[in-house]
């Protein structure tokens, strides 16, 4: 499984980076879910034009507001998106034309070796091209003209930037492929202790091509006669002043792996409980369809009574309501204790998160829930369930055909979704119904 590319969108603030993100993202707006404690702020998307798959990342949404630093904020926002991106667009204001900030801007992107696209905004037509000279003052030889607000030039933009994207793959099912696994979390949570206690000395880079982020190391391991394909995010390099950023980052670095994975693995400090920024590092899993298991690291350091689990496990199932049926498991990967049981829980979802139902048993169930708990009517219409059937693994996919798509209740498609968890044994990973109106 490759790794997207990463766009990164850079500027000084109020260029438009947000509606130039707006405009790409498009109708991609991830779904956002209505469940508390799911991620709720929209910094980065996974995005395709045509067949070419990226992750975008909007800086806007990282600027702090205090006045007197932003400067040196903004300066820190920018080393972090270019840390982090394969290509960069570069924004800057059209009508404003060239300002010191932006050349302060260049100045840095020109010291790393990455693409770096240079896009004038609110170019709206000829009466603003004239201000289009200036911009080459930075000494680069092309200049590309966009009105992100009225989408003037941004396919234009998309298709030099994609060119040598590779094309996106379509989502495969196949067995003999070693188990994806992602290790996440915040910086400094025992991510690389894990991956090093797991694999003893032997970190075997399995991907050393260009293309691959830098920062994803992945390392093959076998475990029972079985492959495992383990990918570390490794932590950002701590730099002075940028914790709050770092925090924010940290998500997107989480961002990467889980695009990549079937599994993840989010470890949260045992010493600090579940935060905010764990929940929604499981949020964005939980929204592209991948199974989880919680990890609680440093357990030997908690003093420990005979309540101690059972209020930590309830206290993570309230932050992530949307994923509480995620096992949790409690570690330690500095003394090893209990970290061996890591595999046989992955072994467990991992069969859960690829395994298949006859139609037929789907439909006796159908049959079974729909005549215990009828259907409410729709628009003073009866509502039925003719028909259901398995689509797709990684996650369960499963398709109702209906009466009326619309007038399915979320509180209905939830009954079916815990019959079918309950029936059919898929307790530990999510699964996706899909509700169409029957021909």
């Amino acid at each position: 499984m490759q790794a997207k590319p990463v766009i990164a969108i850079v500027g000084r603030p109020n260029v438009g980076k947000s509606t130039l993100f707006n405009r790409i993202a498009g109708k991609q707006k991830a779904i956002v879910i209505d469940e508390p404690g799911a991620t709720r702020d929209r910094n980065y998307m996974d995005c395709q034009w045509h067949d070419k798959a990226f992750t975008l990342i909007d800086t806007g949404g990282f600027e702090p507001t205090t006045e007197e630093r932003i400067l040196i904020q903004m300066r820190e926002q920018t080393n972090l998106a270019i840390e982090e991106a394969d290509v960069i667009i570069f924004l800057m204001d059209g009508k404003e034309g060239l300002t010191p900030s932006d050349v302060e801007i260049a100045r840095q992107l020109r010291s790393r070796s990455k693409n770096v696209y240079y896009a004038p905004n609110k170019v709206d037509g000829e009466r603003h091209e004239e201000f289009l000279t200036e911009f080459y003052r930075l000494g680069i030889d092309e200049v590309h003209a966009i009105s992100a607000q009225h989408g003037l030039g941004v396919d234009e933009l998309l298709a030099v930037l994609t060119k040598d994207f590779p094309e996106a793959q379509p989502a495969d099912e196949q067995e003999d492929k070693p188990v994806a696994v992602a290790i996440v979390g915040k910086p400094n949570v025992g991510k690389s202790s894990l991956v090093n206690l797991i694999c003893g000395k032997e970190r075997t880079i399995a991907n050393p091509t260009p293309g691959t982020t830098r920062d994803a190391i992945d390392t093959t391991v076998k475990v029972h006669g079985k492959q495992y394909l383990l990918i570390d995010t490794a932590g950002i390099r701590r730099k002075n002043k940028i914790s709050l950023t770092l925090e924010k980052y940290s998500v997107i670095q989480a961002l990467k792996s889980i695009n990549r994975c079937d599994i993840a693995l989010v470890l949260i400090d045992a010493e600090e409980g579940i935060t905010e920024q764990d929940a929604k590092i499981v949020g964005l899993a939980y929204e592209r369809g991948k199974a989880c298991i919680i990890v609680v690291n440093k357990w030997d350091k908690i003093e420990k009574d005979n309540t101690t689990v059972g209020k930590f496990v309830e206290k993570i199932k309230g932050e992530i309501k949307f994923m509480d049926f995620s096992p949790i498991i409690f570690i330690s990967a500095l003394t090893g204790q209990r970290a061996p049981k890591i595999f046989a829980l992955i072994n467990e979802v991992y069969e859960q998160y690829t395994k298949r139902v006859g139609t037929s048993p789907l439909n006796d169930l159908v049959e079974r829930s729909v005549r215990k708990n009828p259907m409410a009517r729709f628009q003073n219409r009866s509502m039925n369930i003719s028909y259901a059937t398995q689509t797709g693994i990684k996650p369960p996919t499963f398709i109702f055909f209906v009466s009326h798509a619309r007038g399915v209740h979320f509180s209905y498609e939830r009954y079916l979704m815990n019959s079918i968890r309950s029936e059919f044994g898929f307790d530990k990973v999510p699964i996706k119904l899909i509700f169409r109106k029957k021909r």
